[in-house]
């Protein structure tokens, strides 16, 4: 650990408490995409009040805090770090004493119930301590930190919105972009990737048309129902006999809703499927057979009409610059030791990539752990780990308190401070 490195992080022993209570707070309180409106402004007080110069509603509910400190007014490099706020309409099953009570209402009217179960409270709580950490110790680094709260990131259009706001005329161009996630691995571990790390995500609503009819006379109908069965099992295919096995690619049926009665063959099906792949060949691959089979399904069951096949959400590949990722790597390596990884390929998905982009900047995005240690032991010794822990997205899935978010504000500090020198 180098000087400076030690010098900055002395300050989270006074800091540990408060950023546990944020913490807290943040997931007894979840906001949906767009909605983040408490959660903005707790980030936005907290780095106001240690002098950071704070930009608030970019893109609807972004932020950005600036803090420079150098021989000139800001001189040496500019780092940017990223969170993402958004929960998920899922209903907390946690049992934990600041699980989410929230419930909001949806558009059509009904009760949807809200919770972080993706960790985004973690990546808020530990920018907000790390931002902290490098306030408290200007005289530690030189250059400029920006702290990025970004809205939406479930939904795919949190980036853009950011970046259709002006994004890049209200922050300072950054000479890399960090992010970090909390991921179903245990606690204190942190994983760096060079390369692809994160997959591309489409998501597709496909109409199949039928003709509808009585139950008691099929002969007389055509039926949408069979007709999407028959495609949910054909999509099973492209995966397991059109791409290689070492390929990576997952297609996900996840819905199918068709017809209002057992005796009635309705006039339509609509099938949604969530499709993710590492490059953009792939990808392209996937897609078409997706279009090639559902058409060639419809025209073998006689369908009256062309099928309707709509893109409803799009991300695109985290593939993580090789020089950034290298010198995070070596920071981490130096200060975590063995608890420093290389970590697998993840199939989730995210639009962060958007922000780097749009500055023409470089970035690395890494993950760390938010599983119990022992728990995670005792699955991996057991062989249960994909049965035993909850995953992100789980109405169960809650990451430990710490190491947890000790592990996240260090991480993200030691990596700010690759850049950051003195």
């Amino acid at each position: 650990m180098t000087d400076r490195v030690r010098t900055v992080l002395s300050g989270l022993d006074g800091i540990r408490s408060e950023i546990e209570d944020l913490y807290k707070d943040l997931h007894r309180h979840p906001e949906l995409g767009l909605r983040e409106h408490r959660t903005a402004k707790k980030a936005s007080q907290a780095l106001q009040a240690c002098g950071y110069e704070v930009t608030e509603g970019i893109g609807g509910t972004g932020v950005i805090a600036v803090l420079a400190y150098g021989d000139g007014d800001g001189d040496g490099q500019t780092v940017m770090a990223r969170a993402d706020m958004d929960a998920l309409p899922v209903r907390e099953q946690t049992g934990l004493p600041y699980a989410s009570t929230v419930t909001v209402t949806s558009p059509d009217g009904n009760e949807q119930p809200v919770m972080h179960a993706c960790g985004h409270d973690v990546h808020v709580a530990c920018l907000i301590g790390c931002a902290r950490l490098m306030a408290l110790a200007k005289g530690a680094w030189r250059g400029t930190f920006v702290a990025l709260f970004q809205p939406s990131e479930e939904n795919g259009d949190g980036a853009d919105a950011m970046i259709d706001d002006g994004l890049t005329a209200k922050a300072p161009r950054p000479d890399v972009v960090l992010a970090q996630h909390v991921l179903p691995y245990p606690a204190g571990y942190v994983g760096t990737r060079s390369g692809p790390f994160l997959s591309a995500a489409d998501n597709l609503r496909i109409t199949v048309h039928g003709r509808g009819g009585h139950g008691s006379m099929p002969q007389a109908a055509v039926d949408p129902v069979v007709m999407a069965a028959m495609i949910v099992v054909r999509l099973q295919t492209i995966v397991s006999r059109e791409l290689a096995a070492t390929t990576p690619a997952v297609v996900t049926v996840s819905s199918i809703h068709s017809g209002s009665g057992a005796n009635v063959i309705p006039d339509s099906a609509v099938i949604q499927l969530n499709v993710r792949t590492y490059d953009g060949a792939t990808r392209n691959q996937v897609l078409q057979a997706i279009e090639r089979i559902v058409k060639a399904e419809c025209d073998a069951s006689r369908s009256p009409k062309a099928p309707e096949i709509e893109r409803t959400a799009s991300f695109p590949p985290t593939v993580n610059d090789e020089a950034p990722t290298r010198r995070v790597a070596e920071a981490f390596a130096a200060h975590f030791g063995d608890d420093a990884h290389t970590i697998d390929l993840q199939t989730a998905s995210e639009d962060m990539s958007a922000i780097p982009g749009a500055f023409g900047a470089p970035f690395t995005y890494w993950g760390i752990g938010g599983i119990d240690p022992d728990l995670y032991a005792q699955a991996a010794k057991n062989g249960t780990i994909a049965k035993d822990l909850p995953v992100n997205h789980s109405p169960t899935f809650a990451p430990v308190i710490q190491p947890t978010l000790d592990t996240g504000v260090r991480a993200m500090t030691v990596a700010a401070l690759a850049w950051l020198g003195k």
